[in-house]
């Protein structure tokens, strides 16, 4: 924990050891008072003990990074037990501790609109048209649910819930997230291998950074959003900004034919929040920055895990 002056909001980040944990506590903890938390603390399942850490801390901001599922590294948890009960659990364990003046941030997902079909553009006000099929989506969906009827209620605190899709940036896990696993492979010349071309929204970690702060610091119109770019990008496009990026040109092979589901969000609401004279970071400038740090530290990074590649196998294919 960093040292506090009295003037200073008091944030605690739950599930500070995950990429937008981490990178949440780096980038607030000279600003604030930051409590980054993981289960070496306590447990977000124990009620007890997170009402206690609520009790004494007197917090004002509080980010719910922590989940159980939705990971391509963990093989999406499919046979974790209790996937619905646990991210409920956390969830509402948080939420009943809000006091009037708090903020609880949660992250919703793309899950919650059901990934098992193309999302093109998607809108919050469309969320429930289709229920999801997987258990970590299903309980996104859960949550967003319980948002819209706890907007309309006398309970204390503000809840905001942005929907993240594709986010990318320094920290995430270059091992299997596409677009630093990709830079990596080519800082490697090695060949880029890509399951199934797909249309993502990948926004910047810079640009979801200042939404957070806007959120931290302002209370803004819209509580559930999709914190997307306007701009789509397809994964062999990415590889062609990388290979006109780097020094090297990696051989690209798309294993199946077609299109994956599109994973794309309408993000009017973000921009009402931001004002419409927010400026995205482009694709090229961001990934460039991105491979500029690969590059320089290259050297201490986990290159055998790059060379075996393991984590393909749990790309998902639409047929």
């Amino acid at each position: 924990m960093t040292s506090r002056r009295n003037n200073m909001k008091k944030i605690a980040i739950m599930g500070a050891r995950g990429f937008v944990g981490k990178a949440l506590t780096a980038h607030l903890q000279d600003k604030y008072t930051v409590y980054p938390i993981t289960r070496e603390q306590f447990s977000l399942l124990d009620e007890q003990a997170v009402t206690e850490f609520f009790e004494k801390e007197n917090i004002d901001v509080v980010f719910h990074c922590a989940n159980q599922g939705g990971s391509r590294k963990t093989g999406y948890d499919v046979a974790a037990p209790d996937v619905i009960g646990n991210n409920l659990k956390m969830f509402f364990n948080m939420e009943r501790c809000l006091k009037d003046g708090m903020k609880l941030i949660n992250f919703g997902s793309g899950a919650q609109y059901n990934k098992a079909r193309d999302l093109v553009k998607v809108k919050e006000d469309t969320i429930g048209t289709v229920i999801p099929k997987d258990d970590y989506g299903y309980s996104k969906y859960v949550m967003s649910e319980y948002l819209g009827v706890r907007e309309s209620s006398n309970k204390p605190g503000i809840i905001y819930n942005p929907i993240i899709f594709g986010l990318y940036g320094q920290g995430e896990d270059y091992t299997f997230k596409f677009i630093s696993n990709a830079i990596m492979k080519n800082l490697l010349e090695m060949p880029i291998v890509i399951n199934q071309n797909v249309v993502f929204d990948y926004l910047y970690l810079g640009d979801f950074l200042k939404v957070m702060d806007k959120l931290i610091e302002e209370d803004v119109p819209n509580r559930e959003f999709n914190i997307t770019p306007t701009e789509s990008i397809d994964l062999c496009s990415i590889v062609e900004i990388i290979n006109e990026i780097g020094d090297f040109k990696s051989e690209v092979t798309v294993k199946n034919p077609g299109l994956n589901y599109q994973y794309t969000a309408d993000n009017t609401r973000l921009l009402e929040n931001m004002g419409n004279d927010f400026v995205f970071t482009s694709y090229k400038e961001g990934i460039k920055e991105l491979y500029d740090y690969y590059k320089e530290n290259l050297d201490r990074l986990d290159t055998e895990a790059i060379r075996k590649d393991e984590l393909l196998k749990y790309c998902k294919t639409k047929g």
